[in-house]
């Protein structure tokens, strides 16, 4: 298997021609001071280096031994903890964190790309770390200023780790019914018991010590709390003290992501410390849910371009079959001449890079809403809402099938072990899954973001895609109608569900994920012409051209299924949902 190589050139592409994140990051006072380019590029290079040489090595061996429950301890596979020191040391942990607690203060969207080849090198590493970021993010957000100067600086510096504990075996996605209790004591703590279920990262031997942030019901209350609740207790001094009745009951054993410890978490009396406002938890908890939302999505992608790497170097050396007529000789050619060889692996390139344009995109927004002012970052926290759910959603479905379209192309190699792909599959699998299942997400998009403040977020959206695709000097006016008609189908659409969606209670239900893919295939479009439009003069003409090639591919073969997928929205009311339960 050859080792995972990032792309960097696609990397820069994006930052610097396509979202202009030089001149955004210059216009924000507290960006301009920590970077630009320069720094940017040098940040890519490192990372690929780490993900190349010390992550990506991790990968295969880590599957193939797992993590390991013994007596109290989580043991992770050999490797893990000399690579998890030497990414702490470099400070990658905290690239994005706060600089007044000792993160490196970088923007989103540059992180964005570092976590990209993190997840394209060893998913069930960059996992730990992905929790910590998300953690210290809540913590930062919502806690108390004695909270933040106790636990951020360790969690930025990789020394402690943090981890999410929502879910319980009988409350799942709807978390009303947890059990796990919380009672004050007299020093203003709180006495947390209970059990969680699915926590990554619950435990590890990376870390000195695990923070978790627990949700919780104080006594005679229906609400939800937030609790930071430490493994093992902290002294005044910072020193590490005592255990802290967090116990691991189980480690999950599961399809994949085998060398991330899942675990189950027992809490006996153990101390907590609020995080917000009471019976505010969720409130809270959606900040670091939100973060690893689009994490996940991060990691779709990352998987497709691992995928993408891995199936077109295969192709271009596996010889099978002739492109035309018999060769004289009986040789064969390499598959990369198979015309349905090239079909998937042109579709797992073009969803893999219009999928890095709407992580970056999105990074840029969060940038925006956390540094701009006034209408800027008010649009800004409007677009982030937007395309949250959408880029954890899109991302991972479209990750699952390009990792798959991948295998397809190894053949019957595909489905053993040793080529690696079937790893990836494998792994990308739960991303559909956690941090709010992909129908859970496009729910929250069409009832919440779309239709929630009658459409307006997404009319303006739209309306400022529209403009910029009629500014492109460099794209045929057919290619930008195209596109346009689908933008502005999503909004007739969106306004019929919003007119209907009392008289029929079950239409966004019913219609959610159709209406997310087809939104998701309409922007990939949008995003297509814009990276071929400003490839159009690059100094690398094979990079320029390549970018011309995939995009044509797109808007002849995949823009298309936003008009399948809307026509599934429409295809008919909730009554053809109607079946009744007891003759499924």
């Amino acid at each position: 298997m050859n080792p995972y190589q990032a792309p960097l050139k696609d990397m820069q592409f994006l930052l610097e021609d396509v979202f202009d994140a030089q001149n955004t990051w210059q216009e924000i006072p507290e960006l301009a001071e920590m970077v630009d380019m320069d720094t940017a590029t040098a940040i890519l290079d490192e990372a690929g280096k780490i993900s190349r040489d010390l992550v990506h090595p991790l990968n295969r061996s880590g599957d193939e031994q797992g993590v390991v429950h013994q007596s109290d301890t989580i043991i992770t596979p050999d490797g893990f903890k000399e690579v998890y020191q030497q990414f702490s040391e470099g400070g990658w942990v905290g690239l994005c964190g706060d600089a007044e607690y000792g993160g490196m203060g970088m923007p989103k969207m540059l992180g964005i790309l570092v976590d990209e080849m993190g997840y394209s090198a060893c998913n069930s590493f960059v996992l730990y770390s992905s929790l910590t970021a998300g953690a210290a993010l809540c913590i930062n957000a919502h806690a108390t200023d004695e909270l933040k100067q106790t636990y951020l600086p360790h969690l930025y510096s990789g020394q402690w780790s943090g981890a999410m504990d929502m879910t319980e075996p009988h409350a799942g996605s709807d978390l009303r019914g947890i059990r796990t209790k919380a009672v004050p004591q007299d020093d203003g703590s709180y006495a947390i018991s209970g059990n969680k279920i699915f926590i990554t990262g619950g435990d590890q031997d990376l870390t000195e010590n695990v923070i978790h942030l627990v949700l919780a019901k104080l006594p005679d209350s229906n609400g939800i709390s937030l609790f930071l609740v430490p493994k093992i207790l902290v002294n005044q001094d910072g020193s590490l003290g005592e255990a802290n009745g967090v116990s691991v009951g189980s480690i999950e054993h599961k399809m994949g992501l085998k060398a991330s410890s899942t675990c189950v978490m027992n809490y006996d009396n153990a101390k907590g410390f609020l995080v917000g406002e009471p019976n505010r938890g969720l409130v809270c908890m959606f900040t670091m849910m939100n973060y690893e939302r689009l994490a996940i999505g991060i990691q779709g992608l990352g998987n497709s371009q691992a995928a993408y790497q891995m199936a077109s170097e295969y192709a271009k050396e596996r010889l099978q079959g002739v492109a035309a007529g018999v060769k004289p000789s009986g040789a064969s050619d390499p598959i990369i001449v198979h015309g349905d060889v090239r079909r998937m692996l042109l579709t797992i390139k073009a969803l893999t890079e219009a999928g890095r344009a709407l992580s970056v995109y999105t990074g840029k927004q969060l940038d925006l809403a956390k540094y701009a002012e006034g209408d800027v970052q008010a649009k800004a926290k409007q677009y982030v809402g937007l395309l949250t759910p959408v880029a954890k959603a899109f991302l991972t479905d479209r990750g699952l099938d390009a990792t798959i379209m991948a295998q397809q192309v190894f053949g019957g190699h595909g489905y053993i072990r040793e080529t690696g792909i079937e790893q990836l599959v494998r792994d990308t699998r739960i991303a559909q899954i956690y941090e709010g299942t992909n129908g859970i997400q496009a729910i929250d998009f069409l009832g919440r973001k779309v239709t929630g403040d009658n459409v307006a977020t997404l009319k303006m959206f739209v309306a400022e895609s529209v403009e910029q695709l009629k500014a492109l000097q460099h794209t045929s006016d057919a290619d930008k109608q195209a596109v346009i008609i689908r933008l502005e189908s999503l909004v007739e659409v969106a306004d019929y569900i919003n007119d209907n969606k009392l008289s029929q209670p079950a239409l966004i239900n019913a219609s959610a994920v159709d209406y997310l893919d087809a939104f998701g295939f309409a922007l990939y479009g949008f995003y297509w012409l814009l990276m071929a439009d400003k490839a159009h003069g690059h100094s690398d003409s094979e990079f320029a051209a390549q970018k011309h090639y995939v995009a044509q591919f797109y808007m002849a073969k995949l823009l298309s299924k936003s008009d399948y997928h809307l026509s599934q929205v429409k295809a008919g009311d909730e009554s053809i949902m109607s079946m009744p339960a007891d003759l499924f």
